[in-house]
């Protein structure tokens, strides 16, 4: 089952319940639209400049990413030796992301959350906010390194498409 988008107050709630590494990986991506296995691969040195560019793991793409201060602060005080987000045994490797998905798996359930919320559904939350504010779909293709417009729409329309699975046939 795909990952759902939920409106960004929900998400919100559901962040706060979330262990604080996890939760500061959720909201780098919530704010600059990574995918999770990107965040947590981010190193201390490139956290610290606030602008740079990584090469996405899935796609293989680079792309340029600017960190809000305030995130820059809190990856600097979370930071491990090799990575922002150390993984739980092995430090020179970062945390998984099977650590961050079951983390908000759990913390929707806590909040009795209907729609499939995983670290993706922040990523779809990013393009529908981005889309709303420059109504340019060109724009949030480029920010999501989409090759697809037609998959960049799927993603900016992504809360329309979440209001119509809520209303029932009569």
């Amino acid at each position: 089952m795909r990952s759902e988008w939920i409106p960004k107050g929900e998400m919100i709630h559901i962040l706060a319940a979330l262990m604080p590494e996890n939760r500061l990986a959720c909201e780098i991506s919530l704010a600059t639209g990574l995918r999770i296995n990107d965040v947590l691969a981010l190193t201390p040195a490139k956290a610290k400049k606030q602008r740079f560019t990584i090469r996405e793991e899935k796609t293989g793409k680079t792309r340029l990413v600017r960190l809000p201060k305030e995130l820059v602060e809190r990856c600097i005080e979370c930071s491990g030796q090799h990575y922002i987000f150390e993984g739980r045994l092995d430090g020179k490797k970062h945390r998984t992301r099977q650590a961050v998905f079951k983390d908000l798996k759990r913390a929707a359930a806590a909040f009795n959350v209907k729609q499939n919320v995983a670290p993706h559904s922040l990523r779809k939350i990013y393009a529908v906010e981005e889309f709303e504010k420059s109504g340019n779909l060109k724009k949030v293709q480029k920010l999501l390194n989409h090759e697809s417009e037609a998959v960049t729409m799927l993603y900016a329309m992504a809360h329309v498409v979440g209001k119509k699975k809520n209303f029932k046939k009569v």
